[in-house]
C-alpha cells in the first residue's frame, strides 16, 4: 500500500503485530493518546511493555528528575534516558537477544481551559532496528494547530504513531518519512518545525536536510540552524529575545551583506527598548518562491554552510511577505525586532499588489508588520542600480509596480544616492510611508561603506559562474575560500565545457 493510504490503525497493528518490537510508552501533558491508538489496533500486549502518564509535576520529577521547562527537549531526554535505561534493566537478559527495544515518549501542552497558552510538544523515539544493536533516536517537536484540547490530543495520537511507524518502515527514506508524519491529518492540524535523527543508523544523515524538507512538504514554513550546523528549535532558540534579521537570497553572501547587518546592529544595541536585553541575530532565506518549480537542497545546504562560517544563525521560511515574518517571531517573543533590507525590498513592501487577498489591503499588512516594537533598518542604493530594479518585473522578484516614467534616473546623476529619507512611493502611499517614518518605524541606516555599493550578489553570482576572478574582491575572505575549496555555483559553465 502507498503509505497515504495506510490508516493509522493499519499503521498501529502492523508495529503491533511484529513480534521483535517491545517497548515503553510514556506520555506527559494530554493523556495516553499514542498508546490508545496500539491498544484500540489490537495486538498491542506483544508490543507494549509499560504505558505510563505522570501528570502531577512531583511525580513526574521524582521519576525523571527536574528540569527548567516541562515541555522541552531536556525534559524529553530525561524520560528517554530513564525509561530505556529501564527496560535493559529489566528487560535485556530475557529478551535482548530476539527482541528491538524502543521507548517512545512525549511531553505536551494542550488547549487549558483558559485559551491563551502555547499548544505545542516534544516528541521522541529510542529504537533498535535489530536485537542487540546501539539504539539509535527521532526527536521531534511539534505545534497543534486545532482549537480544541480534544482534536488536539486526537491528533497527537495519529502523529505519535506515524512517528513509530515511520522509524521502523521508513528509517533510510527520509523523504518519505518526512512526507508520512502528516498522514491522515494534513498539515491544517499539525506543524513539525523541528526534527533530529541520531545514532549509528543515522551517521551519514544530515539534519539540516530533513529540516528544509519539512519546509519542502508544508509541514512548516520556516526551521532554524545554528552556527554550528545544529538544528534550532524555534521557540527556545528565539524565546524572549530581541531579534535582528536579514533577508535575502545570499548566493553568495557579500561584502555589502555583512555591511548591512553590521551597520544596523550598531543602530539596533543603541535601542532603549534593546538595553539589557539577549539579542539573537540571524540570517533569513526564503524558499517560497522556489517551492513551485522544486528547491535545490544541495544550493541551499551551502548557502547555510557559508552564513554558518560567519557566525550567524541561520532561518529558512516559506514567508513571502514581511508581515508575516513579523508574526511569526511574534510566536516566540515580544521584544523589538529589527529587519535590514535594502531600498529594493522597501518599496516592495509598498507594493500594493502582494496584498489583493488581504481585505485590509496594505494597510493591514502594515499593521500586522508594524504591530509592536518593529523597526526596519534600510541600506542606501545608487540611483543606477535602483533604476535597474525598478526594469525588473515580478518574475525577477521585484516588482516595477512600486515605480513610475518619473523616478528613472538618468546618467548624470547615476551616483546619487537613494535612502529611506528621500526615496520617494507612490503618491498614494506617501502619508502612509510618512507616517512610518516620522514614528521610527522605518530608519536610514548610516555609517555604511560606500565602496561596497555597488556590489550585487546577482552580479556577483554571474562572476562566479564565469570564473572572472575579480569576484573574490566582493565577498569575505572566509567566504571566497569555502566557494573556490568547494566549486560551489559552477555548474551552467562547467556544463557548457562537457557538451
Amino acid at each position: 500500500m502507498k503509505p497515504q493510504d495506510l490508516t493509522t490503525n493499519r499503521k498501529a497493528l502492523t508495529i503491533n503485530l511484529d513480534p521483535q518490537i517491545y517497548g515503553t510508552i510514556a506520555e506527559i501533558g494530554a493523556g495516553q493518546e499514542v498508546a490508545r491508538y496500539f491498544f484500540k489496533a489490537g495486538g498491542a500486549a506483544g508490543t507494549i511493555a509499560k504505558s505510563m502518564s505522570a501528570y502531577d509535576m512531583k511525580f513526574s520529577d521524582e521519576i525523571y528528575g527536574k528540569a527548567t521547562r516541562y515541555v522541552s527537549r531536556e525534559r524529553l531526554q530525561m524520560m528517554l534516558d530513564h525509561e530505556y535505561n529501564l527496560l535493559e534493566e529489566r528487560l535485556g537478559e530475557a529478551r535482548g537477544d530476539d527482541t528491538c527495544f524502543f521507548v517512545f515518549a512525549d511531553t505536551v501542552a494542550t488547549r487549558s481551559y483558559k485559551g491563551n497558552n502555547e499548544c505545542h510538544g516534544w516528541m521522541g523515539l529510542r529504537f533498535q532496528l535489530k536485537p542487540n544493536s546501539l539504539p539509535d533516536e527521532i526527536i521531534v517537536h511539534v505545534r497543534m494547530l486545532d482549537t480544541s484540547a480534544q482534536l488536539q490530543q486526537d491528533s497527537l495520537g495519529v502523529i505519535g504513531v506515524n512517528l513509530m511507524y515511520a522509524a521502523f518502515i521508513y528509517y533510510n527514506d527520509s523523504k518519505t518519512f518526512v512526507e508520512s508524519l502528516a498522514d491522515n491529518l494534513g498539515t491544517d492540524r499539525i506543524e513539525v518545525d523541528m526534527i533530529g535523527f541520531y545514532g549509528p543508523t543515522f551517521d551519514h544523515v544530515d539534519n539540516r536536510v530533513l529540516s528544509l524538507q519539512l519546509v519542502e512538504q508544508g509541514l512548516t514554513n520556516a526551521v532554524m540552524f545554528g552556527p554550528d550546523n545544529t538544528v534550532l528549535q524555534p521557540s527556545e532558540a528565539l524565546y524572549k529575545k530581541a531579534l535582528l534579521v536579514e533577508r535575502g537570497s545570499f548566493r553568495p553572501v557579500t561584502n555589502v551583506n555583512i555591511d548591512m547587518f553590521e551597520c544596523a546592529g550598531a543602530q539596533f544595541i543603541q535601542e532603549p527598548r534593546v538595553q539589557g536585553e539577549q539579542v539573537m541575530v540571524l540570517l533569513e532565506i526564503t524558499m517560497n518562491n522556489l517551492l513551485a518549480t522544486g528547491v535545490d537542497l544541495d544550493d541551499f545546504l551551502a548557502r547555510v554552510d557559508i552564513i554558518s562560517s560567519l557566525g550567524y544563525n541561520v532561518l529558512i521560511s516559506n514567508y513571502p511577505e514581511y508581515f508575516r515574518l513579523s508574526a511569526y517571531f511574534r510566536r516566540y517573543t515580544q521584544k523589538m525586532i529589527g529587519i535590514v533590507l535594502g531600498i529594493n525590498h522597501l518599496l516592495a513592501i509598498f507594493n500594493e499588489a502582494y496584498y489583493q487577498k488581504l481585505d485590509g489591503g496594505i494597510l493591514e499588512a502594515s499593521g500586522r508588520l508594524f504591530k509592536e516594537n518593529v523597526k526596519l533598518y534600510v541600506y542606501p542604493m545608487k540611483a543606477n542600480a535602483f533604476n535597474q530594479y525598478a526594469q525588473l518585473d515580478t518574475k525577477g522578484s521585484y516588482s516595477h509596480a512600486s515605480f513610475s516614467p518619473e523616478h528613472e534616473v538618468v546618467s548624470v546623476v547615476q551616483d546619487v544616492l537613494i535612502t529611506a529619507e528621500n526615496i520617494q512611493v507612490k503618491p498614494n502611499l506617501r502619508h502612509l510611508f510618512m507616517f512610518l517614518r516620522e514614528n521610527h518605524f522605518i530608519e536610514a541606516i548610516s555609517g555604511y561603506n560606500p565602496s561596497y555599493l555597488d556590489i550585487f550578489s546577482r552580479d556577483v553570482l554571474k562572476r562566479i559562474q564565469n570564473r572572472d576572478s575579480t569576484w573574490e574582491e566582493t565577498v569575505p575572505p572566509l567566504v571566497a575560500s569555502m566557494i573556490k575549496e568547494r566549486g560551489l555555483w559552477k555548474a551552467r559553465k562547467e556544463e557548457h565545457h562537457e557538451s
